[in-house]
């Protein structure tokens, strides 16, 4: 392979800092954790960076956005250790959790489709709401299905005052449909709750719409900036050679 002329331009910590707008403790903490390789040192002790390093801190901050400052962190790690397939699989792993996110939109999607909005409300059987042996048999589900969903905080049913039996308002009737899509999809409650809470705090579906779009923004953001990160990363092994 032929030398790099730039290999023996010589930077301070002052030059990589202002190249990438970071403080000077920032270039000396990013190389602390292993991001950026070993610098040399005068025979004063002061650092001195060269090309590669900028080469290093240019694909770091490009992997950021995409996969998240820790994963990124140790990618470069990985690099820098001359562990190359390594940091290929946290790479890899990444975009497989970015695949996954995709997945569980596309699911949300095909369960608020589903859930037919605009329909009208189906008859109660209890004064104000419907109880859980009607709302199970609706749904093809046992009640201990639904008391457990409570107890994963997917549906939250009031109790009758009189009877003390469990009332499921219409939003609660909704959330319902909602776990029972999600659970035919193959989605675990721990996963099922956090976008049933998305629901109630969009307060309802419709409103969930801007959320989704939302949703679908950032990642599309997220999966063009692995495709930077991926080609500053390329261009930091090739410096390396």
């Amino acid at each position: 392979m032929g030398r790099n002329p730039q290999s023996d331009e010589r930077l301070r910590p002052i030059d990589l800092a202002r190249r990438h707008g970071l403080s000077t403790q920032a270039v000396r903490n990013y190389e602390q954790a292993g991001i950026l390789p070993p610098a040399d040192r005068t025979p004063h002790g002061h650092r001195t960076y060269t090309p590669l390093h900028a080469r290093a801190l240019d694909a770091f901050l490009a992997l950021v956005p995409g996969h998240g400052h820790a994963t990124a962190t140790a990618i470069m790690r990985a690099v820098n250790r001359a562990a190359v397939d390594e940091a290929l699989r946290i790479v890899d792993e990444s975009h497989a959790r970015l695949l996954d996110d995709r997945r569980t939109l596309r699911a949300v999607e095909n369960a608020l489709d589903d859930l037919a909005p605009g329909t009208e409300p189906r008859p109660s059987s209890g004064p104000g709401g419907t109880f859980i042996g009607p709302l199970a048999r609706e749904l093809g589900i046992r009640p201990a299905t639904l008391r457990k969903w409570e107890r994963a905080g997917l549906v939250s049913p009031r109790r009758d005052p009189l009877t003390g039996y469990r009332v499921y308002d219409e939003a609660d009737e909704r959330d319902a449909r909602l776990a029972h899509q999600l659970r035919r999809g193959g989605h675990l409650l721990e996963q099922i709750a956090p976008l049933i809470a998305q629901v109630r705090s969009a307060g309802g579906l419709e409103p969930l719409e801007a959320a989704l779009h939302d949703w679908h923004a950032r990642l599309s953001a997220r999966g063009r900036a692995m495709l930077t990160g991926a080609a500053e990363l390329d261009a930091y092994l090739r410096t390396r050679g």
